[in-house]
């Protein structure tokens, strides 16, 4: 994605000049108003809000998104494409979530965890920047497929096929981050030895590289799910308008929560990072004060993109009635295991595995 990289200039502390023959050499001496404006640790204040509203953000996606991995694992009846691709999508927010207390000890003391960690925590944090957005369209095509096409057929070939998708989308998110393994530990600050963690393509085709990964990142990451999202829940969303009853309802109230909260969550993260290539790129005047506005925008969007490791988990599977009434059993029937166990029954077994209302978790 290369929103956080950092312009780091050479600088010389002396101020001697030395002549050669006929030509004079004077140490390049870099003006401090423009060195700001690369400084990429922010300020102590906001550096420890960012790091409490990360915090907040892990303590909520990883419970959530373990307790739908839970539920969605202990079905006993066969496994929906979109159950199979909420599982998925479970795994890529959890991964992305074990992601956050690297990036908010970063925010506090800059990167403390080496050039190895630095290229894996990238290449995580990237691979499940498309596999979560890719996984959130292949649910959009299934319900699609359900709804309108009516296709409700759950046999064998077609679980391989969502399956076979669902490794598609892991290796294709990871080719896509692949560029994540030009980023490298970095000395920021000499005087502080403060380091960040920022991307090193070469001098001479940086802002093409740059150009062109941040292309695939909108294309892929964000307009392609988006349309894709869009096409199907809309032609959804058609068809339930002609239909009657309470659950439509329920269905439309869903989609429109699902696709705006992608929309709230990831759109101004894009504005954000095409604004910061056109200013990179020369494309629009270079303001020193824009320049750190941006970098603080980044941030913070950032962060919202986060969000939404823990609102999947309430859009997919919280608001769904058949998934609470599954996980209500659930917690009912361990309940019951351990009262049975710690009273010595014999009963436990049994009791363990009373019958459940098997079906699809949306």
């Amino acid at each position: 994605m290369g929103s956080m990289e950092v312009l780091i200039s050479d600088t010389f502390s002396d101020n001697y000049s030395y002549d050669y023959g006929n030509y004079t050499y004077i140490p390049y001496v870099p003006d401090p108003g423009t060195f700001s404006c690369n400084m990429e640790v922010p300020d102590p204040t906001q550096a420890y809000v960012l790091c409490f509203f990360l915090v907040t953000i892990f303590c909520l996606a990883i419970p959530g998104n373990l307790l739908v991995g839970w539920v969605i694992s202990t079905c006993r009846q066969a496994l929906t494409p979109s159950d199979i691709y909420l599982v998925h999508l479970t795994v890529a927010d959890g991964l992305m979530a074990l992601t956050i207390p690297f990036l908010a000890a970063a925010l506090v003391h800059g990167w403390i965890f080496g050039n190895v960690m630095c290229k894996l925590i990238r290449l995580i944090v990237e691979a499940n920047f498309y596999t979560s957005i890719l996984f959130l369209a292949c649910i959009s095509v299934d319900r699609y497929m359900v709804i309108v096409r009516a296709n409700e057929s759950l046999g064998q070939r077609q679980r391989m096929c969502s399956w076979f998708l669902c490794a598609t989308v892991w290796a294709l998110g990871g080719a896509l981050a692949l560029p994540a393994l030009f980023y490298d530990a970095e000395v920021l600050d000499p005087d502080t030895q403060t380091m960040i963690c920022s991307s090193s393509f070469d001098g001479g085709s940086s802002n093409l590289w740059r150009v062109a990964t941040r292309f695939v990142l909108h294309v892929f990451g964000f307009l392609v799910p988006l349309l894709v999202m869009l096409a199907c829940y809309g032609i959804t969303v058609a068809r339930l308008l002609r239909t009657r009853g309470f659950q439509k309802h329920r269905a439309m109230k869903v989609i429109v929560a699902v696709v705006l909260a992608f929309l709230l969550c990831w759109m101004p993260y894009h504005g954000a990072v095409i604004a910061d290539t056109f200013l990179r790129a020369k494309l629009v005047p270079f303001i020193c004060s824009t320049r750190r506005s941006l970098t603080n925008l980044l941030r913070i969007t950032h962060c919202l993109v986060l969000v939404h490791s823990c609102i999947n988990p309430i859009l997919y599977a919280f608001i769904g009635e058949k998934f609470r009434k599954n996980m209500a059993r659930l917690l009912q029937r361990r309940a019951r295991h351990e009262r049975a166990s710690g009273s010595g029954s014999k009963f436990s077994r049994s009791t363990s595995q009373t019958s459940e209302n098997n079906g699809t978790v949306l």
